[in-house]
């Protein structure tokens, strides 16, 4: 609230009663005492939350009616002399509503009859700058009765504000008046313009904080299924019926007990219980978060978490630890949250319509059996879905295929049915709706004019959030149940696995219609040929479903998998394929982020387990769709880059070809490519057959045409030098890929890759894939493809510039990077530290033929990679190729290395004190020396 200025009074002679220093003292005693009182009432479990929150209420209104005597302020009719000003001082907002967290605003509305006069003011100000110096955060405004209407009319938050107005002190007759001119205006078309508003404000609040109610780390207040959706609620009912409230209902939701929505008549007795439930879990949860974080904080971080669920009494069970299981009721609680938005609001507005103005429901035959009221799909009656559980799916496919949107009692009674689902789980009729409801593309539904949102609409034509929020999905798919709200703690994940899965469906949806060609042009590229649409949609569907169980997610989803395909009634050989995909999920994006995709043996090994050309472009679909539902940021043109080749090299060799094998005839085919290009632009002969002389077999089949010549004009520029130390560079931005390449050419020495990587790490860059080849004369070529903090690629001159000079200052050792870096790292925020990320080390002598793969698994910060590197170095290791991979807090570095002699690892010891000393390099805090 602001103040709203009035013309200027006369000289103000104002003597308060008490002197506010003195006011200020007693009144900091008091608050502090009696709200230590509270915590630990609700601390001990003594008070729930509302109770507790109804507690701070009433304190803080104690604490302004003392503090408004002592100001002088004009009090009740029968107390102030007849002359005096008409005033009353009300709580409006959330406080109004008689509920309070530890550290929210303090709303408050100075009403006066006319504009206040100078003493008044003054009053008003010593009431405020008291309330300032207590700590408190107060919003205020000073307005008479008309001035507040005509905020009200072209406000909606001042309009919002005002429903909940709560008299305090003075004249309380002033805020019967408002409050009875706030009803009249209320009516007709401001009451559908309020509505409308209140419902626009809450989409666009939901836009604003990530519009799912699954994150990871939720805003408990203000996110999608959260505090402030059930008071929108409230808002809606209480405009809408106003003094029609029932006496009782009234002063019950005054007293905080219960919230407005159960209040109407609208919601079943097991509802109205659900309901209140959910009031008081919310608020609880508020309250902890502000009594451990001591400020209003309102978003549930991870560091947070597990402190609120053990004190909400969540222990382990199982594979499940507390926090998971706190987490999980929490969102359970949102999505009851939700499930009350889809039904109240609708049918709110559909009693207005019918009670108030006076308009019956339109009732009319519909497709197939059903019925219409109003243009919405309806039931032919309450007891249909439980005397025919078939019903069901028949309804929504009815919907889908005639594009009509469901009619509230019918989402009631869906969500009703939930609990004899179960038994569709046989049904043959079941099965084959389910996967056209499943499968069938997006289309838009037509529904009535007056229908609430479009965004509504949208949700209802995705049928699979609705089967979710519904809680038919639980019942049906057997293990859907355990992924439901369980949260992924990795800082990688932006949503529960259940919603991760949700959201693939529709990335895949999209990709199909074309809406996402541009931006995962090769996935649109292959959906276009895909027939097996059905096996594609399941294997998204249940991908994750294994997760939360301990083990191996993929190994047990496929099982699972197996189970749904033949309650859906698959032929064995299509079960096989989608068990297969959810086993194997994981496989082409693990191997094109964290291994040598130019490897023969790698993209060998992968034919072998692929086998089949259709199931490549089944996974590599799968394998997009997965990475992108994590969220918009997960992709990028790299990961792209990378999946895009490492695809095609399988498909050759699926497809007869060769060009995963380093044979003589591709690597001489490269090599004349290259030398009639350089030819072209006038290199001389000398530099032309140094360069070809160069490179092993392994260079020749590693890099494309293009990056072959950038290293064949950086060769002949070090032979232009006629130095052996010389140190050449090449940066080159690759905004198409969202990367930029760095090349160094220059004779091999120990530390070399843990020198450039420490470069890389002091300028910001973050290392994605590297390549270190040996050359013949001992030569190197170390390449590093890496982006911004942004995940973009380097393009500024002045970056690119200091990329340089950096990168050269580390070779020679003119910085000295265990310190540096130790002083530009920057520690974690305490909500990151929180999430415990194991540390791993993991040999493999089988998976390549020349090269030992040591995969570290860890925590990710500052300059790990020069930290592992140097360990590496410090052992004599040298290292053929680096993939670096974050995801979220956890970095999956790989590395394929030899010893001192060019071989592979030959002993256990070696293995063991490898892995022992890179443990120690992820427990370090310092940086190691190099």
């Amino acid at each position: 609230m602001t103040n709203t200025p009035y013309t200027s009074a006369p000289p103000s002679s104002y003597q308060p009663l008490i002197p506010r220093e003195e006011a200020l003292t007693r009144l900091r005693t008091e608050l502090g005492t009696r709200r230590e009182h509270i915590r630990q009432a609700f601390e001990q479990r003594e008070k729930n939350g509302v109770e507790t929150a109804r507690n701070l209420a009433l304190l803080m209104d104690h604490i302004i009616e003392t503090l408004a005597r002592y100001a002088g302020l004009p009090g009740s009719e029968t107390e102030q002399p007849a002359h005096s000003e008409a005033f009353c001082l009300c709580a409006t907002g959330g406080y109004g509503a008689a509920l309070m967290a530890p550290f929210s605003d303090v709303d408050l509305l100075f009403l006066t009859q006319t504009p206040p006069s100078a003493d008044l003011i003054k009053s008003i100000e010593y009431v405020l700058y008291t309330l300032w110096d207590l700590g408190l955060r107060v919003g205020h405004a000073t307005r008479t009765i008309e001035s507040a209407m005509e905020m009200a009319k072209t406000d909606q938050t001042a309009c919002t504000t005002l429903l909940d107005i709560r008299p305090l002190y003075g004249q309380t007759a002033l805020a019967h008046t408002l409050r009875k001119q706030h009803d009249i205006y209320l009516k007709g078309p401001s009451l559908k313009k309020f509505i409308r508003g209140a419902i626009a404000q809450r989409e666009e609040r939901h836009l604003a904080f990530g519009d799912t109610p699954y994150l990871v780390e939720p805003h408990i207040k203000e996110g999608k299924g959260g505090l402030r959706d059930l008071q929108v609620l409230n808002w809606i009912g209480h405009a809408a019926l106003g003094y029609d409230i029932p006496e009782q209902s009234t002063r019950q939701h005054a007293r905080g007990l219960a919230p407005i929505s159960t209040l109407l008549g609208l919601l079943t007795k097991r509802e109205v219980a659900r309901t209140r439930i959910l009031w008081n879990f919310f608020w609880t949860v508020r309250l902890h978060l502000h009594y451990i974080t001591g400020r209003n904080e309102e978003r549930l971080t991870f560091d947070v978490q597990p402190i609120i669920g053990a004190r909400m009494r969540y222990g382990n069970h199982g594979h499940q630890r507390g926090v998971d299981r706190f987490m999980r009721h929490h969102f359970l609680m949102a999505r009851a949250v939700m499930r009350l938005s889809h039904v109240f609001q609708p049918a709110l507005i559909l009693y207005l319509r019918h009670q108030i103005q006076q308009s019956p429901p339109h009732i009319e035959a519909g497709p197939e059996a059903f019925k219409r009221i109003d243009g919405y799909l309806s039931l032919p009656n309450p007891l249909a879905l439980v005397k025919e559980p078939v019903t069901v799916f028949r309804f929504l496919d009815c919907a889908r295929r005639h594009q009509l949107t469901l009619h509230p009692t019918a989402l009631q009674q869906l969500i009703r049915f939930e609990r004899h689902s179960a038994a569709l789980r046989e049904n043959a009729e079941a099965a084959s709706l389910f996967l056209k409801l499943l499968c069938d593309p997006l289309k838009e539904a037509h529904a009535p004019a007056d229908a609430p949102t479009h965004e509504a609409i949208k949700e209802r034509t995705f049928w699979l959030p609705l089967l979710n929020e519904t809680g038919i999905l639980s019942h049906f798919l057997p293990g859907w149940s355990r992924i439901l709200g369980r949260t992924q703690f990795d800082g990688y994940h932006l949503y529960s696995v259940d919603a991760h899965i949700i959201e693939s469906i529709r990335i895949l949806r999209l990709i199909e219609q074309g809406q996402m060609a541009d931006e995962l042009p090769l996935a649109y590229k292959i959906a276009r040929t895909i027939t097996q649409r059905t096996i594609l949609y399941l294997a998204a569907l249940l991908h994750d479903i294994g997760k939360g169980r301990g083990g191996g997610h993929s190994e047990i989803g496929a099982q699972i998998a197996t189970r749904i395909c033949q309650q859906l009634g698959l032929s064995a050989s299509d079960n096989d394929t989608v068990s297969w995909l959810v086993l194997h999920h994981l496989l082409l994006s693990r191997t094109a982020f964290s291994r040598d995709i130019d490897d023969p043996q790698t993209i060998l090994d992968l034919a072998d387990i692929i086998q089949s050309p259709k199931r490549l472009r089944l996974l590599l679909l799968l394998s997009i769709i997965d990475i992108r539902a994590v969220g918009p940021h997960a992709w990028n043109a790299w990961k792209a880059t990378l999946l895009g080749r490492l695809y095609s090299r399988i498909a050759d060799v699926l497809e007869g070809g060769l060009q995963a094998q380093e044979d003589d005839e591709r690597v001489e085919q490269n090599k004349i490519f290259v030398q009639e290009a350089l030819q072209a632009e006038g290199m001389t002969p000398a530099d032309i057959a140094h360069f070809i002389k160069l490179g092993r077999p392994g260079y020749w089949l590693g890099f494309d045409g293009d990056s072959q010549l950038r290293h064949a004009r950086l060769v002949s520029r070090y032979r232009a030098e006629g130095r052996d130390d010389a140190i050449l560079l090449d940066i080159a931005p690759l905004p198409e890929r969202g990367i930029t390449e760095l090349t160094v050419f220059c004779k091999d020495q120990p530390g070399l890759f843990s020198r450039i990587t420490g470069a890389l790490a002091l300028c910001g860059a973050s290392i994605a894939d590297a390549r270190i080849h040996t050359l013949n004369g001992n030569m190197v070529l170390d390449t590093f493809w890496f982006q911004d903090p942004y995940g973009e690629a380097f393009i500024e001159e002045e970056h690119l510039d200091r990329l340089r000079e950096t990168v050269i200052q580390a070779i020679h050792g003119e910085i000295d990077l265990s310190e540096t870096l130790k002083a530009a790292q920057f520690p974690l925020t305490r909500r990151l530290e929180a999430l415990h990320i194991p540390s791993q080390v993991l040999i493999d002598n089988e998976a390549s033929e020349s090269c030992s793969i040591v995969e570290v698994n860890g925590r990710d910060r500052p300059a790990l990679l020069h930290n592992i590197t140097a360990t590496l170095s410090r052992m004599k290791l040298h290292i053929s190729s680096a993939h670096i991979m974050t995801y979220g807090l956890r970095a999956v570095d790989v590395f394929y290395i030899t010893d001192a002699t060019g071989h592979k690892l030959t002993s256990p010891a070696q293995e063991e004190a490898l892995a022992a000393a890179l443990i120690n390099t992820l427990h370090q805090t310092a940086e190691p020396p190099t």
